[in-house]
């Protein structure tokens, strides 16, 4: 029998996927056939909307480091390696970052960009950004446009901060990026500056929005935008909203309804009420979604798990490796590979630093440089002759005196540990 303690302690200790740094190659990848753009949460820096709402000096480091495990082989807390506990409004922490993501063969950040009604907030590290044009970070932008509430604490009712979609805000919006499209880093699909949005299906008329956006920017000098919809909250097709493109964004669309297998887990505490479904499977299903209906770029995670917003009451998804993630990478690569001008061969990736959501590239102290490593192995492919290929490592050995061990039914076994199959 697993305890909570002893599960506890093999997460936070270099685990039998551990990767350190020197693994990553020390320059950067000599060109960017597919372009990796990692979706940027901002919430490490205290504001004073969450001071007033979740305590003073509130980060999204506050939620990571009080998680715990709820079930054997359950893979919480999840604590910063390198770069550690993060102020992300520093120079120093985004110089960090830019580093990693370019050794990682990351391409570039899209960060998520809050605006209410002609307020920002969380807006420090894209201005630290804009103030220092010596970066090497190629970024986007992406409009997270719905209201906050307290539903990291189940109170879903109570808004912090109503989103008021009109007609004069969608101008005002407009007017507050136009500093980040001017910028030379900012990121362009054929000349044309990339912006995401994350929800259009809540704005009274989307397509009346996209129409002034187009006609401001390109009055503005900006050029035409380039705009995608985030395919989330029953939204797949942007078609109907006048937008260029949609973005894949898992476990959205692919993950939400696979079967729970919480029921065959060893769980710490018979109050948990914890959602648990195969990594495998969601991988399957997102690859199983694609089409070339209209222009879609392909998502994926490195895994994902929100029992730090929700205690006890958190999603997780069972069974990510470095090595499944590289798999599922590497076939949204030659997807989006296949599809559109040099430009358009884009894969975004949930999440560069989503830590409270459980998906990230930055080093941890279990898995190290893992993923990241094995985004740069996936980029460093694409670039190699037919038969150069770099092989991936050895398949590690797992100490089984350390590892914590997971009981499963024999079919419930089976499907979480399932090879993922390519399409």
């Amino acid at each position: 029998m697993v305890s909570l303690i002893q599960q506890y302690e093999f997460n936070t200790n270099p685990g039998p996927y551990f990767v350190p740094r020197n693994a990553l190659p020390e320059t950067e990848p000599q060109s960017y056939p597919v372009r990796f753009i990692a979706f940027y949460l901002p919430q490490f820096h205290a504001v004073p909307e969450n001071d007033q709402w979740w305590g003073k000096g509130f980060t999204e480091w506050t939620n990571v480091t009080k998680a715990l495990p709820q079930y054997v082989g359950h893979f919480q807390p999840r604590l910063p390696a390198d770069l550690g506990f993060y102020d992300a409004s520093t120079l120093k922490a985004l110089e960090a970052q830019a580093e990693l993501a370019r050794l990682g063969g990351v391409y570039g950040f899209c960060i998520h960009d809050y605006w209410f009604g002609g307020r920002k907030i969380l807006e420090a590290p894209v201005t630290v950004l804009l103030d220092n044009p010596q970066i090497k970070l190629n970024f986007c932008l992406c409009w997270a446009n719905e209201s906050w509430s307290r539903r990291w604490d189940g109170l879903e009712n109570e808004l912090l901060l109503k989103q008021e979609h009109s007609p004069e805000d969608d101008l005002r919006y407009a007017e507050s990026v136009v500093r980040a499209f001017r910028d030379e880093r900012y990121i362009r699909i054929d000349g044309r500056p990339l912006l995401l949005i994350y929800r259009p299906g809540i704005m009274p008329d989307p397509r009346a929005t996209v129409d002034r956006w187009r006609e401001y920017f390109i009055s503005a000098g900006c050029g035409d935008p380039y705009i995608v919809m985030v395919q989330a909250f029953g939204d797949s097709d942007p078609r109907p909203y006048g937008m260029d493109a949609a973005a894949g964004f898992p476990p959205h669309k692919v993950g939400w309804n696979l079967p729970d297998c919480s029921g065959y887990l060893q769980l710490f505490a018979a109050s948990s009420r914890v959602y648990v479904s195969s990594y495998d499977e969601m991988a399957s299903a997102e690859i199983a979604a694609r089409t070339t209906e209209y222009r879609m770029f392909p998502g994926v995670c490195p895994s994902w798990d929100n029992e730090a917003r929700k205690p006890k009451r958190g999603q997780s998804f069972i069974g990510s490796t470095p090595q499944k993630y590289g798999d599922w990478l590497a076939s949204a690569a030659a997807f989006a590979g296949a599809q559109g001008t040099a430009d358009e061969k884009i894969v975004f990736i949930n999440a560069w630093n989503e830590w409270a959501e459980g998906t990230y590239l930055e080093p941890d102290r279990h898995f190290g440089f893992a993923y990241l490593s094995e985004t740069r192995r996936v980029l460093d492919n694409l670039n190699a002759p037919p038969g150069q290929e770099r092989p991936r490592p050895a398949a590690p050995v797992v100490d089984s005196r350390s590892a914590p061990r997971i009981s499963f039914r024999n079919r419930i076994r089976n499907k979480l540990s399932r090879t993922l199959r390519l399409s």
